[in-house]
């Protein structure tokens, strides 16, 4: 059965693990958690574009079969730097996505040294804690070029099929400076941009979204897009697919608008 595909934020750092932050980030919870229940069956492999895993002029791919864990966050407690996510890896499957982006021009490379980064095992934490699927990285490519990672879902697409789950995982805002007050206006005015676009026939979508940067407070929302690129993977990948809504808050994360969103049933 085919599979959605998924663009979600990841919040900040490893908040599931900092109590105090609880109340803050209910609503994410809420919305990550759901995921399992609105599938149309187990999947059968996860695959995870981070906007944490960017590499320079090509892309790689997790091959461990038993991914490590890399802590790559700032000044927070202890505790959250022994954080465990033991999900197998498949370098069956990731061998085989290799071999398809190979076919489709793409450079890419087979990493099997790279572990969970938290834009990957912080949602899957909540959404899978048994932590039982495979579970197989790719990367962004630096250059952050859309049509690029637009062509990188299309050629994606085809796993949907297969039972494997495709997520995107980023941030619809991501200015550091802004996560308060300050960033309430420009990150609604690029939100209600973006959910016009999203809901608009693919090929329209494609073209909002390689001249994402003409968008309302486009690069006030976003000052460095690696966390909006996933969203590009995700667009491709969905083709005529209908969008919806899969989260979304005006005044999250200090203030701001930001929203998540599921492509297909």
């Amino acid at each position: 059965m085919k599979q959605p595909i998924y663009f979600i934020s990841h919040g900040g750092g490893p908040w599931p693990w900092i109590p105090e932050w609880n109340s803050d980030y209910k609503t994410l919870r809420h919305a990550i958690e759901q995921i399992p229940l609105e599938l149309p069956e187990r999947p059968k492999a996860i695959l995870m574009i981070s906007a944490h895993w960017i590499t320079k002029g090509q892309l790689a791919i997790m091959s461990s079969p038993q991914p490590s864990m890399l802590y790559d966050y700032y000044g927070f407690p202890e505790h959250t730097y022994h954080i465990q996510y033991p999900a197998p890896g498949s370098p069956k499957l990731a061998r085989e996505i290799s071999h398809r982006l190979t076919k489709a021009g793409f450079i890419i490379t087979e990493d099997n040294e790279r572990g969970f980064d938290h834009g990957a095992f912080v949602p899957l934490a909540l959404a899978f804690p048994k932590a039982d699927i495979p579970i197989i990285q790719l990367s962004i490519e630096r250059s952050f070029d859309p049509l690029y990672h637009i062509r990188l879902g299309e050629t994606l697409a085809p796993l949907r099929d297969e039972g494997i789950l495709i997520i995107a995982s980023g941030l619809s805002f991501h200015n550091m400076r802004l996560f308060n007050p300050q960033g309430h206006r420009p990150s609604m005015e690029f939100d209600q941009w973006l959910q016009q676009q999203l809901h608009k026939p693919q090929a329209q979508r494609i073209d909002a979204l390689i001249h994402w940067e003409q968008a309302p407070s486009a690069r006030i929302v976003h000052t460095n897009e690696d966390h909006l690129i996933p969203l590009m993977v995700a667009v491709g990948a969905a083709g005529e697919d209908t969008v919806t809504i899969h989260y979304h808050e005006d005044h999250a994360m200090g203030g701001v608008a930001i929203s998540g969103f599921k492509f297909g049933e």
